[in-house]
């Protein structure tokens, strides 16, 4: 089955950069896009962006679209995720995601998660 495992989260001021990095292993055939989303304590899960592996093709929610940006190696079978001009508002914990689907913009669409990484943005 597949397995991905996050990394990258760390503590960042207001206006840096993080990219985190999404290692898929196990049957990655079988994923047709990978996204990433992001939890902040008390909050729901919020999607953030999807990328297909064939072609790269993207979507991106409103409200990191022009600072995020997904990306994908399909010889290291990861999917990154490059955070720039980070907000405190962006402090969460961030979850990349297995899906049939594109574009797929709701949790119920994806069907394997990694355990997430913490990103913290201080202002």
């Amino acid at each position: 089955q597949v397995q991905l495992v996050e990394s990258g989260g760390g503590l960042v001021q207001a206006g840096g950069s993080l990219r985190l990095s999404c290692a898929v292993s196990g049957r990655t055939f079988s994923t047709y896009a990978m996204g990433w989303f992001r939890q902040a304590p008390g909050k729901e899960r919020e999607f953030l962006a999807t990328i297909k592996w064939s072609d790269s093709s993207t979507y991106y929610s409103d409200s990191v679209k022009g600072r995020f940006t997904i990306a994908r190696d399909n010889a290291k079978n990861t999917v990154y995720l490059q955070m720039n001009s980070l907000k405190p508002e962006d402090t969460a914990v961030y979850y990349c995601a297995g899906t049939n689907l594109y574009p797929a913009v709701r949790e119920s669409g994806y069907y394997r998660w990694g355990q997430g990484t913490q990103v913290t943005v201080s202002s």
